[in-house]
């Protein structure tokens, strides 16, 4: 176990500030001609994220608190690590390596999401 204590950052990467300034439909334009690496770890608190395509990215033990994440489909997305404490989502598809209880957890006590392996 490290002793690194994982903090949400943020970022200058351009599709991060996108995502920081809820311009979703750019992000979903230039996400698949950018470099997408900087998407993990980041802050995203309290941004209306919804709309966004999320295929295929890596929002690892990134922070959702208050987001509003509503319709997202995140099944083939890394979220793991990542914390949602109070987002709202109605409507998200979760990866199947998460249970319902890891979801909850993390909705109400903002843990970090830990995938059944």
């Amino acid at each position: 176990m490290s002793n690194r204590e994982i903090k949400p950052e943020i970022k200058d990467d351009p599709l991060f500030q996108m995502l920081r300034h809820e311009d979703v439909d750019s992000f979903n334009k230039h996400r698949d001609t950018m470099d997408c690496g900087q998407l993990t770890g980041g802050d995203y608190r309290g941004r209306d994220l919804r709309k966004m395509n999320a295929r295929g990215l890596d929002f690892s033990n990134a922070y959702f608190r208050n987001c509003d994440l509503s319709g997202i489909d995140f099944r083939e997305t890394n979220l793991e690590g990542a914390s949602l404490l109070d987002a709202k989502v109605s409507g998200v598809y979760f990866p199947d390596e998460l249970s319902p209880e890891e979801i909850r957890l993390s909705l109400d006590h903002g843990t970090r999401l830990r995938y059944n392996k």
